[in-house]
């Protein structure tokens, strides 16, 4: 169990989620490892509840603001998408030109073993930092924050340049993962 103080507080409200790679490895360099996140992401929307309000993909971490429809639940879906995204990750790193495999894998597979918390390859830290969004005020704010991140990096200068988030959605673009617009 996590001893992440920050847990999900309501299974179908809005939550503002983080869910970081292990030691912030750096993994969501190359497109193959990004668009496992956004095809997950649209199927959890599809088939899993997921209501998506925002998200940012950074190297090594991810931002949601997000709630889970009935009979879904927050703390499945989670379950769920990472324990997917580790699976297709580590695959993608085994599979393709990847100057990092060996030492990529390596960390993957220590983690799992140090901590007993996976069979063979821990991708994600454990536990979500989840903050219960309770006003739209707090939820705008976080909107912001996340879409800023890349700017924050220097990866673009506009939020909506970054291909890797929703900011092209609340630009008035079509962006890779579905969102509903607040």
């Amino acid at each position: 169990m996590s001893q992440d103080r920050y847990v999900v507080q309501d299974q179908h409200m809005v939550h503002f989620l983080t869910m970081t790679v292990i030691h912030w490895i750096d993994v969501f360099t190359r497109p193959v490892y990004k668009h496992i996140i956004c095809d997950s992401l649209n199927y959890c929307v599809r088939e899993k509840g997921l209501v998506l309000f925002g998200w940012v993909l950074m190297s090594n971490h991810l931002h949601l603001i997000a709630r889970v429809d009935e009979p879904h639940t927050m703390t499945a879906f989670l379950r769920d998408f990472k324990k997917f995204t580790s699976k297709a990750i580590v695959a993608a790193i085994e599979s393709t030109p990847e100057s990092r495999r060996l030492w990529l894998l390596d960390k993957f597979s220590f983690e799992a073993r140090r901590t007993h918390r996976a069979e063979q390859f821990k991708v994600w830290q454990d536990g979500n930092h989840a903050i219960l969004l309770e006003s739209q005020k707090f939820l705008l704010q976080k909107l912001h924050y996340l879409h800023d991140n890349p700017v924050r990096q220097e990866l673009v200068a506009n939020p909506e340049e970054y291909l890797y988030s929703s900011a092209p959605d609340y630009a008035g673009r079509k962006g890779l993962v579905q969102v509903e617009l607040i």
